[in-house]
C-alpha cells in the first residue's frame, strides 16, 4: 500500500479550504483517508493559514509516506515564515 500526505479540498465555491490528510494513493482526492493531520486556509494572510501536526507528519514519513509537492511547498513556506517571525 502506497501512502501519501496530500490536500483534500473543502469549503464552498471560490472559497477553498483544505485538510492535510494521510491517505492511500488509490483513494480519490476528497475520499477516504487514514488520518487528518492539519488544515490549510489559503485565504489567510502571512502563512497563518496552515496548522499541521509536524510530529504526525514525521511519523508517517518515517513509515514510508511521501508528501505531495504542494504539501511540501506549503510546509516549507510556513516554517520559513515562522522562523522569520521568531527573530
Amino acid at each position: 500500500m502506497s501512502v501519501t500526505i496530500r490536500l483534500a479540498r473543502g469549503g464552498s465555491k471560490k472559497t477553498p479550504f483544505y485538510r492535510v490528510v494521510v491517505t492511500d494513493t488509490r483513494n480519490s482526492r476528497d475520499g477516504r483517508f487514514l488520518e487528518k493531520i492539519g488544515t490549510f486556509d489559503p485565504a489567510k494572510e502571512g502563512g497563518s493559514g496552515l496548522t499541521i501536526d509536524l510530529a504526525r507528519m514525521e511519523h508517517w514519513q518515517s513509515h514510508g509516506a511521501t508528501a505531495s509537492p504542494t504539501v511540501t511547498k506549503v510546509v516549507k513556506a510556513s516554517k520559513k515564515l515562522a522562523a522569520a517571525a521568531a527573530k
